[in-house]
């Protein structure tokens, strides 16, 4: 079988997003200036970011919603977006989950979050997936009720699921909900069935126990590559990418690493951050189906979110690919002219 194509599979919801004019203290108002809906969830915001790249790429959706107004919407998205959603089922005895996002001017979001019929998800429902799909991508764990529990032989149900679609022929992906708290054990045991890790800095510290942001600032890229070869190390076959909003450590099982350091933008280019990690996550996995290098997947990535950056909601920032790569040769250019001029001010003092 030629194997072609990504499947985003787990979290699927309609985000409401609310943007308001500061954070209120505890008991006071605080004025919603505007509002909009928008799907929302790992796997919606992985498979609608791709399909808007415009990359003739074989998408599939696998995730559980209601049978309501938002159920509705996420399915005729799906449609909109010729996503296949064969596997996408819904339920009457519980809504769609449904996250409430709150922005501020800074672009900061606070979620209120109801999990409604993502938590119903369970091994059942990928008893019948088997297509020639090359990436199966699962998130978030964390947020998956039924999937987020033990398993006598795997650890977790989790664990076993992607254990069993390695099985099935594809390469697994997963991603994670940042959440206070320990879930090590939650976690942990999926890590041997991945070929892929995409996680955010805090998710990793809270993982590995190594430092990697503080009230100091961010920690260097040495507590970045550390934690990623021990992630590397319980398993993750190809590559783990930590990533954060001043750059991202991607490290391979050979050992490669690299530190790249995230695209700037002004303080009021920026309109939210809704799915900027989802829309990075689609790079990687994008450049990874592809066969990129670790330095150029690395910089699709930061690209994809900078573009989601763009926009409220965690879709209207992103451009097809061709686009996208012209910016992001520009700022290449940028970035080198800028190098070379410090250099030369360096040289002439």
């Amino acid at each position: 079988m030629v194997r072609n194509g990504i499947i985003g599979a787990g979290s699927m919801l309609v985000d409401h997003v609310q943007r308001i004019s500061h954070w209120p203290e505890q008991g006071w108002l605080t004025e919603i200036q505007h509002s909009e809906k928008c799907s929302g969830g790992a796997a919606l915001n992985v498979l609608f970011t791709l399909a808007r790249m415009q990359l003739n790429l074989p998408l599939a959706g696998v995730g559980m919603v209601g049978e309501d107004s938002d159920g509705d919407y996420i399915l005729q998205l799906l449609d909109d977006h010729h996503i296949d959603r064969h596997f996408v089922q819904r339920t009457a005895s519980i809504n769609t989950a449904m996250t409430q996002v709150m922005t501020t001017p800074d672009g900061q979001r606070t979620f209120f979050h109801a999990r409604g019929a993502n938590g119903k998800l369970d091994l059942a429902h990928f008893a019948d997936v088997s297509t020639s799909h090359r990436i199966f991508h699962l998130g978030y764990l964390l947020l998956l009720d039924s999937l987020d529990v033990p398993d006598d032989q795997y650890g977790t149900r989790s664990a076993r699921l992607l254990a069993q679609m390695q099985q099935r022929g594809y390469l697994t992906s997963l991603d994670l909900v940042s959440r206070v708290g320990e879930y090590r054990p939650l976690v942990v045991p999926a890590l041997r069935w991945l070929d892929y890790l995409v996680i955010n800095e805090l998710e990793a510290q809270s993982l590995t126990g190594v430092s990697l942001r503080s009230p100091h600032g961010l920690a260097g890229p040495e507590a970045f590559a550390e934690a990623a070869t021990w992630l590397l190390q319980q398993g993750v076959r190809q590559r783990v990418v930590i990533h954060a909003p001043e750059g991202a450590w991607g490290q391979q099982a050979d050992g490669e690493g690299r530190w790249q350091p995230a695209w700037c933008l002004a303080p009021e280019e920026i309109v939210g951050s809704v799915g900027a990690g989802d829309a990075f996550c689609a790079g990687v996995l994008y450049a990874s189906h592809e066969g990129w290098s670790l330095t150029e997947t690395l910089k699709l990535a930061h690209t994809c979110a900078c573009f989601n950056l763009h926009a409220a909601n965690a879709l209207d920032g992103t451009r097809p690919l061709a686009e996208m790569q012209r910016w992001m040769d520009q700022a290449i250019c940028v970035s080198r002219a800028e190098e070379a001029g410090r250099i030369t001010s360096a040289e002439k003092t």
